[in-house]
């Protein structure tokens, strides 16, 4: 059952992110390792997803005096931490297995 589950989960995954292979980390082989590096991928793709609300909101937001202008500005920056984050420590990562 945790098996077909599981299958189930990584092709899911490769659908939502095409093209994304976690590598293997030395030490760290089988379920954990493909998590771990899926994980990173989706937490890229939030930070894409933040950024474009954060777009998003700017374009609609009250550009009066009192319309509380910083919060898209939040949103953005929120989304680029976690593209960059994120790819960093995919890049690590990668360096570390000889990817």
């Amino acid at each position: 059952m945790t098996v077909k589950v599981t299958e189930k989960l990584y092709t899911l995954a490769d659908d939502l992110i095409p093209g994304a292979k976690p590598t293997k980390i030395p030490g760290m082989e089988g379920t954990v390792s493909k998590i771990f590096g899926y994980g990173l991928w989706l937490v890229i793709l939030a930070g894409v997803a933040g950024v474009g609300f954060g777009v998003y909101k700017l374009a609609v937001s009250d550009k009066s005096r009192n319309g509380g202008g910083s919060e898209p500005f939040k949103w953005m920056g929120g989304g680029v931490a976690a593209i960059l984050l994120s790819s960093s420590l995919i890049a690590i990562l990668n360096g570390i297995s000889g990817g």
